[in-house]
């Protein structure tokens, strides 16, 4: 499983431990990600993602689930949530027909 935020795409980074003497070693910066279920309002059902902390304060202060994966651009979510986001768009289509 890779160590990528399903919603914002987020990802390790990678810098330098730098020490008192200047000497310089590799490391690597891995992103706060949290195992959490979150209901979607269209299509009352609980879903399972794997995202960061930032993520799921977005999604919080966008409206929940819905609404956050509605306003997210399909180049920085993964594939599980761009077919999730496919299916909320046609049950709101649905709702609104």
């Amino acid at each position: 499983m890779s160590r990528r935020c399903e919603l914002t795409g987020k990802a390790v980074l990678t810098g330098n431990n730098v020490s008192h003497a200047n000497n310089r070693t590799r490391r690597r910066f891995l992103p706060n990600l949290c195992q959490v279920s979150l209901i979607s309002d269209a299509l009352g059902r609980q879903y399972r993602l794997r995202i960061t902390a930032h993520a799921l304060r977005s999604v919080e202060h966008n409206g929940g689930l819905d609404g956050f994966l509605v306003k997210a651009s399909d180049s920085q979510l993964s594939i599980k949530a761009q077919r999730l986001k496919r299916d909320i768009l046609k049950a709101r289509e649905a709702a609104a027909a």
